[in-house]
């Protein structure tokens, strides 16, 4: 995996929030986000930053001004089935239902802190 290194040895990351989830990403590492509506291949930014670390961390109030991150769709997908049981005891009561999370697989590429 590579990585901005900055003076001293720190590496640079980034806090960003999609999906309404927020991700610690650093540069050159693959991440699983919420599907977005971007093909593979495409690159996207995200403008949503919560937090730049290193040397020098800023944080955002609620967003870091002037910071994005830019990263590559790799591909869209699904994620294996997960199986829920519902059960009463009882009751006579039995429900099976199954569900896929949609993903979008990205690779992080660049930090930009203007």
């Amino acid at each position: 995996m590579a990585s901005l290194k900055i003076r001293g040895g720190a590496e640079m990351y980034a806090v960003i929030e999609t999906g309404g989830k927020q991700l610690r990403v650093e540069v050159g590492q693959e991440i699983f986000v919420e599907k977005l509506e971007v093909e593979a291949g495409q690159e996207i930014t995200f403008d949503k930053v919560l937090l730049i670390g290193g040397e020098k961390t800023k944080v955002g109030k609620p967003y870091v001004k002037n910071a994005s991150v830019k990263a590559t769709v790799v591909k869209n997908g699904r994620s294996p089935k997960i199986i829920i049981y519902k059960y009463l005891a009882k009751k006579h009561y039995h429900k099976k239902q199954g569900h896929r999370q949609a993903y979008t697989k990205l690779t992080v590429n660049d930090i930009v802190v203007e």
